[in-house]
């Protein structure tokens, strides 16, 4: 019998499995967002097992796991390592079309070579045989890469970091360049003032700049910016909960920034203005260091309180957030376009219901000046999956240019997640072969249908960040 991952897995005719296996298949990976953690690339990891691999800070499965009735012991708690492994066998069944059966088997296929269907009966043996591997040189951090052909990863990196491991693997290189992206999110976060003071001496430090009012602020980061630059440094990025454009004057801003160094708590007008006030500087100079800045915009975050409090962020307890994004998400846009001061930039949607507002969002903004400017992000987080990836697809090819799209990213902490981009090329390649087998698009444009498929894979992301 077949295996379930085969070579035409998902594959849904001829002319689909001919792009595939003929233009997206052997194409290099630009993973141009990632949240790998840079030590790890630059020391060479090995892992001490399976579980640690795959289970360690993956909260797709921590939820999946807790659904299933899992106890948190066996998924951030002290269990032994196998038996937190058993657990979430025990739970790949009940994963039946959730993206997570998908993305275990091709994990298990493309990275270990390992094509058995886990579950119960097989968990003991799936381990051990991966676990074996785990132990060998070509299954260290760097390998890993190197195994799923990536060319330049993209780390995400805050302005207080010293990037000396981005230097230590510049030092010592790979075969993949690994660059830093800019994330000043914490720069931003006034809300907590205790946290955010101590925040504001880091970057004092760092930066060699006494930040004792926002144009202090404001000058620390370009510091900071300057150096990340110097580092090979060509992408910013934001996690917002939404948009922010209000009005605000400069001494509107400083007063807040006062404040807040006081350890007074914002209005929540004053975190509005404060918020609008450094997108909008970030923005500019990003603009002006020629770089293309990214916004992931509608995640309701720590939601689970109880659960925060013992564990922390990032822990699988965050969410799709419901606000209206068209408005300031237009005059954020506005506000730099009519200053020429708008770079690339790649918009990402968390609520499904926003792919048409982020699609006709973006396309108001082009300017002519580069193909694909202004870009519709791939399906993110709770999106990245079939048909979340469908319809980011269908609205950019509805409402803007697929063919100038760049693409997919891993989003992810996991050296295991390069085969979501095979995922995401069988999915291109069902939806542009749907359309020829159905007489939507033309078979004498195979040639050119074939070129979208790799310009998408890859050329298109080469062209527009410039690495």
């Amino acid at each position: 019998m077949e295996p379930f991952i085969n070579k035409d897995f998902m594959l849904e005719g001829d002319t689909a499995r001919e792009l595939y296996h003929e233009s997206a298949e052997g194409m290099p990976i630009i993973d141009y967002h990632c949240h790998l953690v840079p030590q790890m690339i630059a020391d060479n990891y090995q892992f001490r097992d399976l579980t640690e691999i795959w289970l360690g800070g993956d909260h797709y499965k921590w939820r999946a796991m807790r659904g299933n009735g899992v106890p948190e012991e066996f998924i951030t708690g002290d269990k032994p390592s196998y038996e937190k492994f058993e657990k979430w066998a025990e739970t790949v069944p009940y994963t039946l079309r959730n993206p997570l059966y998908h993305w275990t088997h091709l994990e298990l296929a493309r990275a270990f070579d390992v094509y058995k269907i886990l579950k119960p009966e097989t968990a003991r043996e799936i381990y051990e045989e991966c676990t074996a591997k785990l132990q060998t040189e070509e299954y260290r951090g760097q390998a890993l890469i190197r195994k799923f052909n990536v060319k330049v990863v993209c780390t995400t990196d805050d302005p207080v970091d010293d990037l000396r491991y981005h230097k230590q693997i510049a030092a010592k290189p790979f075969g993949t360049k690994v660059i830093p992206a800019w994330r000043p999110d914490k720069a931003m976060a006034i809300e907590n003032p205790v946290a955010y003071k101590a925040y504001i001496d880091k970057l004092s430090e760092v930066s060699g700049v006494a930040v004792t009012s926002y144009a202090k602020l404001v000058e620390a980061l370009q510091v900071r910016h300057d150096f990340f630059a110097s580092m090979g440094c060509k992408l910013s990025d934001h996690g917002l909960e939404n948009f922010y454009a209000a009005d605000y004057t400069a001494s509107e801003i400083e007063r807040i920034f006062a404040d807040v160094l006081r350890g007074n708590e914002p209005t929540a007008e004053d975190l509005d203005k404060f918020r609008s006030a450094f997108l909008h500087d970030m923005a500019v100079m990003d603009c002006e260091s020629g770089w293309t800045q990214q916004f992931h915009v509608g995640a309701i975050r720590n939601n689970n309180s109880r659960m925060f409090d013992i564990l922390g962020p990032d822990t699988g307890y965050d969410a799709i957030h419901d606000l209206n994004t068209a408005a300031a998400g237009h005059k954020f846009l506005d506000s730099l376009a009519r200053e020429d001061k708008l770079t690339k930039t790649i918009l990402y949607n968390l609520n499904p219901k926003d792919n048409e507002v982020f699609a006709t969002m973006a396309y108001t903004f082009n300017d002519g000046t580069v193909p694909g400017k202004m870009q519709l992000g791939s399906g993110w987080w709770f999106l990245d999956q079939e048909d979340g990836m469908r319809k980011q697809m269908n609205a950019l090819s509805a409402l803007g240019l697929l063919s100038r799209f760049v693409g997919m990213l891993t989003d992810s902490r996991s050296f295991l997640s390069y085969p979501r981009h095979e995922y995401f090329r069988r999915i291109l390649c069902n939806v542009l072969g749907h359309d020829v087998d159905s007489g939507r698009l033309p078979k004498s444009e195979l040639p050119q249908i074939h070129q979208m498929v790799k310009d998408i894979c890859y050329n298109n992301a080469d062209r527009y960040f410039g690495f």
